[in-house]
């Protein structure tokens, strides 16, 4: 009979103490998330990741510059400027060398071919290796712009989605001295590892 009325009692207490816990929950701020359709682009209400990828895709820059991310400007415009002065330069010398591989066709000799470079072949073999040469140096540079294009883009999308994360000195990650606990000889030293974050409006969490 004591033992029903300790269960009854035990489970009046964990009831109100459950309660207590969800009241204090639903008092706490509710930290910022990243998947709110908290802004709006074009009349339609998006989250801040999505709004900053859309923004990065339209014009490079715009997506750190929606972040703050000032001090990345120079990085994103110079890597885009690199990769853009190699495309226009070997698609300008792909296009001088089709122009002199289409004017040998029409009996035009080398040394008379309009384009300064082409004309300074020796052979019409040498024209068409470099031509070929140009074409794949060009689309190579295609491919870095695409890659660059991305990468900007990617880098606009995670910073949206952790913009709201505590990235001070709230983050921690020590090692420590400890005894760990093995079946077969008791306890023996290791090493711990620690790993302290704090979410916006949250006590520091430790793992």
């Amino acid at each position: 009979m004591r033992f029903f009325r300790f269960s009854a009692m035990l489970g009046i207490m964990l009831g109100s103490l459950g309660l207590s816990m969800t009241a204090q929950a639903q008092r706490q701020p509710v930290p910022a998330d990243s998947a709110r359709r908290t802004e709006r682009l074009l009349g339609q209400r998006v989250t801040r990741p999505r709004k900053a990828l859309v923004l990065a895709l339209m014009l490079p820059g715009a997506g750190q510059i929606y972040n703050r991310r000032w001090w990345k400007l120079p990085l994103v415009y110079g890597s885009l400027g690199g990769v853009g002065y190699g495309l226009y330069h070997y698609q300008m010398l792909y296009r001088e060398y089709v122009t002199g591989s289409r004017e040998l066709g029409k009996g035009q000799s080398l040394q008379n071919l309009s384009g300064k470079n082409v004309s300074r072949e020796l052979t019409e073999q040498a024209v068409d290796v470099g031509l070929s040469r140009f074409r794949t140096r060009r689309d190579t540079f295609i491919g870095y712009t695409g890659i660059v294009y991305g990468v900007v883009a990617l880098d606009a999308l995670v910073d949206a989605h952790l913009h709201d994360f505590d990235v001070s000195e709230n983050l921690a990650l020590q090692f420590r001295p400890t005894l760990l606990s093995a079946t077969t000889a008791g306890f023996t030293p290791g090493i711990q590892l620690r790993m302290a974050f704090k979410a916006p409006g949250q006590p520091k969490t430790t793992l």
